[in-house]
């Protein structure tokens, strides 16, 4: 894997927050109708304080503390999703059930293992986020998990290495990327695009700082040589 350095060490970004309580929205019981959150607010190890989790065994937990989705996507979801009456929701923030929001980072410069300075509490890019069916079921749209998969526009989740207070004041600070370094497109290229090729598969296995279930997803099509149903994830159904 090549070396990205197009995000520098010490490279500040400012942030808009949001947390969600779960209750019934949007046809389902979830937690991913957000709300902005301008006071301090403590980030402990599984997340930020009101921040709920309706299905806890896809969302939440250490290594899934935090989401991140990239504020410059909403343009371009809006033009491939236009809406088709006035009513509909207009594609912007935290329309992906994120708590962070920032402008300047995506998933071409953001690296697994990247850790940032948020306030008082160190957070370190984890994973991508696994676009669900309910994400269709949100936007009212068939297919718009498994447009984010194909295209790489997932976002991101973070563990906090450090918990502590946090404000929409205080910026991310980039303060350590890991050597050889790998963005989070090129983790979804190799999870997704050649599912089962070995060299890929390696790669994910032996990458520092990744996510425990994707090394051992990884492993596990290596020893079946088979990929498991996306389906079910992306559109609930087989």
């Amino acid at each position: 894997m090549s070396d990205p350095q197009s995000l520098l060490i010490s490279q500040q970004y400012a942030v808009e927050v949001y947390v969600g309580r779960i209750k019934q929205s949007f046809g389902f019981e979830t937690a991913i109708d957000k709300q902005p959150v301008s006071n301090s607010i403590y980030l402990s190890e599984h997340g930020l304080e009101g921040d709920e989790t309706a299905d806890k065994k896809y969302h939440g937990g250490l290594e899934r503390a935090l989401h991140q989705y990239p504020a410059e996507h909403y343009p371009f979801w809006q033009q491939v999703y236009t809406p088709r009456t006035n009513e509909q929701p207009r594609f912007e923030a935290p329309g992906m059930g994120e708590n962070i929001s920032a402008l300047g980072m995506t998933e071409e410069n953001v690296c697994i293992g990247d850790q940032y300075q948020w306030g008082d509490a160190i957070i370190e890019v984890s994973q991508p986020r696994l676009p669900c069916f309910n994400l269709n079921t949100r936007w009212d749209v068939a297919d718009i998990s498994v447009q984010m998969q194909a295209l790489s526009r997932c976002g991101w989740l973070y563990r906090v290495i450090k918990p502590g207070m946090v404000n929409q004041g205080d910026a991310l600070v980039h303060i350590k990327r890991l050597t050889p370094a790998t963005t989070v497109k090129q983790v979804c290229e190799l999870f997704f695009n050649a599912p089962l090729d070995n060299e890929n598969l390696t790669t994910l296995i032996e990458m520092p700082a990744l996510s425990p279930y994707w090394g051992e997803t990884a492993k596990t099509r290596l020893t079946t040589n088979t990929v498991e149903n996306w389906n079910f994830r992306l559109l609930d159904h087989a």
